[in-house]
């Protein structure tokens, strides 16, 4: 009995599209990262492209559980004492939101060449619409899966 390992030719990629709205975030980011690495298929190569292409529509209105809200993205701008941070509250609030659901399934995948170019098989949209209709995409219901995907308000 012989592993299998995955050929270019063996793979086979599809297009999904989740609806992140009212979705906790960590879970959320997950299960993206889950599809990204083609972990969900009976064919999973660990060093080899098999993930789906991801569309995350209504990155705006994700759910943050507990007191996340307030913690900080830090980076540096190269020059002395250019420590810059931003709460997660600010940047959902703020022009660019996707970038809270992209860093989330960053952290999520390996830190490697690989995830890298996974990660280029993600598309987060603040909104509803999106431009890759011509792909026909699945819809993957990820609030159905799971009665903890949904945070309830209390």
């Amino acid at each position: 009995m012989k592993t299998f390992s995955a050929k270019p030719a063996d793979i086979d990629k599809k297009w999904i599209i989740i609806d992140a709205e009212g979705v906790v975030l960590g879970r959320l980011a997950s299960i993206v990262a889950m599809r990204l690495r083609g972990k969900h298929k009976a064919t999973f190569t660990p060093h080899m492209d098999m993930g789906d292409n991801v569309i995350v529509i209504n990155a705006d209105k994700v759910q943050l559980t507990g007191n996340k809200r307030n913690e900080h993205y830090y980076w540096h701008t190269g020059h002395p004492g250019g420590i810059k941070s931003r709460t997660k509250q600010q940047i959902l609030e703020g022009a660019h939101p996707e970038r809270v659901v992209m860093k989330a399934v960053q952290r999520m995948l390996p830190g490697n060449r690989l995830s890298r170019r996974q990660m280029t098989n993600l598309r987060v949209y603040a909104g509803a619409e999106h431009p890759h209709e011509a792909q026909s995409p699945e819809v993957l219901d990820v609030k159905s899966m799971n009665s903890k995907n949904t945070r309830v308000a209390s």
